[in-house]
């Protein structure tokens, strides 16, 4: 077997250049590499045929030998930047699995009279391919996967900002469903936030919450016990009167939290905590 498979090796190796062009002429034909300027796409065919052949030389066939470490680099690199390029999962494979019609032109032609070798060496060509493609498919989904999550933990930052109303008065405007993710990343900003600015009272918005259960209020109680042994001073804001009616019947204990029905109200006390008035000015 290891004979055969020095043979096929023979072969892409004598044919590289044809390989090359006729796999940059499948990928291109087949539509899926869009993204990828020919000449990129060309290099890129280059590159791996050309590390194909030198692992394979050996005449080892197992891509998780030390010898195929390249490859296995090289396939990463491609996969993490089809992720970037915004490639499907099937996209990214078919950058392998293309490669299979030039390799198996090239074995019928020069294996024409040996029905049997064609076979032997089509299946050895296939399996390789397969498993290569394979290890593509598991690098994308990783690296999709990684990038999600780091999408993810932006979003949250982006949808927590701690916007400074005055000098030593923070507040947080929370729109949308809270959660355990989202709670924790807006109490790590705001806390954050207090020690750089040494702000006293920090304002918890919650006007753009749409609906208020045991879970949220729990979240809420978190973050102001937190801000308090900060040394900070809490207000909550935003509590209309179906989110108060919410609670009472929910049972939530909110005594010792300083609640307000609007933000403008919220700030009005912040300035007398903090020993500021505001007069309007005579025109």
């Amino acid at each position: 077997m290891a004979a055969k498979r020095l043979r096929t090796i023979e072969l892409l190796g004598k044919y590289h250049t044809e390989l090359v062009t006729a796999w940059t002429n499948e990928l291109e034909a087949g539509g899926g590499q869009t993204r990828t300027s020919k000449d990129e796409l060309r290099g890129q065919a280059e590159q791996f045929v050309r590390l194909l052949l030198d692992a394979a030389g050996s005449g080892s066939l197992d891509i998780t030998s030390e010898g195929w470490a390249p490859v296995l680099r090289f396939l990463d690199e491609v996969s993490a930047s089809r992720v970037r390029a915004g490639y499907t999962a099937a996209q990214t494979a078919t950058f392998i699995f293309s490669l299979k019609r030039p390799i198996f032109a090239i074995l019928r032609r020069e294996l024409a009279d040996d029905a049997k070798a064609i076979a032997e060496e089509a299946w050895i060509a296939t399996e390789l391919l397969d498993r290569l493609g394979l290890h593509t498919v598991s690098t994308f989904q990783t690296t999709r996967e990684q990038v999600i999550i780091r999408q993810q933990h932006e979003l949250l930052e982006l949808s927590t900002p701690v916007v400074t109303l005055w000098d030593g008065i923070l507040a947080i405007p929370m729109i949308g469903t809270l959660d355990s993710a989202r709670t924790q990343v807006m109490m790590e900003t705001l806390l954050q936030r207090i020690v750089e600015t040494g702000s006293q009272v920090a304002i918890l918005d919650i006007t753009g919450v749409p609906t208020v259960d045991t879970l949220v209020a729990q979240h809420l109680l978190k973050t102001v016990t937190a801000i308090r042994l900060m040394g900070g001073d809490c207000i909550i804001s935003g509590v209309r009167a179906q989110i108060a009616q919410t609670i009472v019947h929910l049972g939530v204990d909110l005594a010792g939290i300083t609640t307000k029905s609007s933000l403008a109200d919220a700030l009005a006390l912040a300035f007398q905590r903090t020993g500021r008035t505001v007069t309007k000015a005579r025109t």
